[in-house]
């Protein structure tokens, strides 16, 4: 995958070791859901350099486990544990809060090395924890219905101490799916996190959420999507059950609207993005068939992936 580049990483003259580091990282920060860990192979064999790629490694795949929402499993098929930055509570140890755990992890193999429980700081007080909890119970049926193999949580990430009514609080849930199938040189993945913000003085609660899409097709080529959507709604504050329900059609609503765009688009690939890529009239001088676009492998897939054309 990144052979053209190993002459220009081989080249001690021109590279310091930092400068090789940098390079490194900047691949494995960049590589497509699913697919560090092939990155990762193809850059330490290129380096040839076990300390430079071990501080490269070590400084990327934290960052890129956490911007991926990456799902790792706990021991002895306890739960799951979403890797983002509003689970970390210290360097490597990130909270479950639907089971109580704190796992501690090992970013570079992407495994839970062993879990403990959450402390009382680390847990958000009764108050809180009814309505993260009754948002975790729908959150969790809305994912098990939308997203084959989808990963939830809610954390509390303002206002974990509030005790009663009368004070400002804040969850954040989080969606991550994923499709990987190297065989078929095709990997995908959904990321959303919707910050939701309870303001008691004014008996509402401000939704923003950001859904993104990634998705990259590898056979006889290389073609990536990453597409990002922001949104804004709001509602009244009810009982904890009430609230949950009234978020989660809220997610439902935006999530189901923003897939729709996207098929919207993905129908009119054939016709608008292969045109703009294109020349003309290429340098072989042979006109491109531009009225029959679908014949194309990449149109005949994604119609395939989304269930979408004829």
């Amino acid at each position: 995958m990144l052979e053209e580049d190993e002459d220009f990483l081989e080249s001690e003259t021109q590279l310091t070791d930092d400068q090789k580091i940098e390079i490194a990282k900047w691949f494995l920060l960049n590589a497509p859901a699913g697919e560090i860990q092939y990155v990762a192979k193809d850059v330490r064999a290129i380096l040839k350099d076990e300390n430079v790629y071990k501080k490269a490694a070590e400084e990327s795949f934290p960052s890129y486990n956490k911007s991926h929402l990456i799902c790792i499993e706990l021991p002895n098929r306890s739960g799951d544990v979403l890797i983002t930055t509003f689970s970390e509570v210290d360097k490597d140890e990130y909270l479950d809060p639907r089971t109580a755990q704190v796992a501690i992890v090992d970013h570079v193999k992407q495994v839970c090395k062993e879990v403990r429980p959450a402390r009382d700081e680390e847990l958000p007080s009764a108050f809180v924890e009814e309505y993260r909890s009754a948002m975790d119970a729908e959150i969790m049926k809305y994912v098990s219905e939308a997203y084959p193999k989808g990963v939830c949580s809610v954390y509390c990430t303002k206002g974990k101490d509030v005790e009663e009514p009368g004070f400002d609080f804040e969850l954040v849930v989080v969606i991550s799916a994923a499709r990987h199938s190297p065989q078929n040189f095709c990997n995908g993945s959904w990321r959303s996190i919707w910050n939701i913000e309870f303001k008691d003085e004014i008996q509402s609660v401000e939704v923003r959420g950001m859904m993104q899409v990634g998705a990259h097709y590898f056979e006889e080529g290389n073609v990536q999507l990453d597409a990002k959507h922001e949104c804004k709604d709001t509602t009244l504050i009810q009982s904890p059950d009430d609230s949950a329900i009234s978020l989660v059609n809220i997610i439902r609503h935006h999530e189901t609207e923003y897939l729709a765009s996207l098929q919207t688009s993905y129908l009119k690939l054939p016709d608008t993005t292969f045109k703009d890529l294109r020349r003309k009239l290429p340098v072989t001088r042979t006109l491109f068939p531009w009225h029959n676009t679908a014949q194309f492998s990449l149109t005949r897939d994604i119609e395939k992936e989304l269930g979408i054309g004829k």
